[in-house]
């Protein structure tokens, strides 16, 4: 049964994601996906060794040189490194080094995509960051699928503060609020809850969501901030739907999430 839920969970993320994929190029939404060096001040494409995949990458240094935070970024379900290029160059402007990795099986990443697989990718890919950015500690941002993926590492790598965006309490729910009906629910592997990881972590955590999301809605983020107590700042922001944190990236969502990693 658990080995039929995770070959569901590849089927169902690896179709979806291009489905998504392919509505964001066919809408303009996203480019072709070309070369970044050269092409964006600070940009660099990096190659990343996960077990036997190589991960896509991009990272995004301050073109000021001055360096005052780093960040992982785990993206979500339907998007690849070209669709947050935009907000590593906010970030870029506010003193913060970010690199975005497609996890396996995503854009030119090799291989195929699992809930093993992606929270090897994103320990690997803080592995490259970390030492791209030394002395720097490194801190993790997850976007909705990636915010089930980065608490899932915090007992494998010394992540320095943790960011959950367009959040999820479990993977259970997540799917359920996107549709699965209830009597299916099990069905989705239960995993990525981030209660009982979260309880148990002294990380600094900031929980940031859009008032207009329609996939998870502020009750689930809400909730998801509990989980920490005082260790958490939960942040709604007015107007913003699921998406458009990095379809449309604003100095009122990420400035504020910069000055915070800061």
């Amino acid at each position: 049964m658990v080995e039929v839920r995770q070959l569901l969970l590849t089927i169902g993320v690896t179709s979806t994601s291009r489905v998504l994929i392919l509505r964001d190029r066919i809408l303009g939404r996203i480019g072709r996906d070309r070369r970044v060096d050269g092409l964006y001040p600070g940009a660099s494409r990096h190659a990343i060794q996960s077990g036997k995949n190589v991960l896509d990458a991009v990272l995004m240094m301050p073109d000021s040189g001055s360096v005052k935070a780093s960040l992982l970024i785990c993206h979500g379900i339907g998007e690849t490194v070209q669709h947050w290029i935009p907000v590593q160059q906010l970030l870029a402007a506010n003193d913060v080094a970010s690199l975005v990795f497609d996890y396996s099986g995503y854009g030119r990443s090799s291989g195929f995509f699992s809930a093993n697989q992606s929270e090897m990718d994103a320990v690997s890919a803080f592995q490259h960051l970390k030492q791209l950015t030394a002395p720097l500690p490194v801190s993790v941002l997850g976007f909705s699928l990636g915010s089930g993926i980065a608490p899932a590492i915090l007992s494998k790598v010394s992540v320095h503060r943790l960011l959950l965006c367009a959040a999820f309490t479990s993977l259970r729910k997540a799917a359920v609020s996107a549709g699965v009906p209830k009597s299916l629910a099990f069905a989705v592997p239960p995993i990525w809850d981030a209660e009982p990881t979260l309880r148990n972590s002294a990380i600094p955590l900031l929980v940031v969501q859009g008032d207009k999301d329609r996939l998870f809605p502020v009750q689930m983020a809400a909730e998801l901030a509990t989980f920490s107590g005082a260790r958490c700042e939960f942040v709604t922001v007015q107007g913003l739907s699921h998406n458009e944190p990095f379809y449309r990236p604003q100095l009122s969502y990420w400035a504020r999430i910069a000055a915070w990693l800061q």
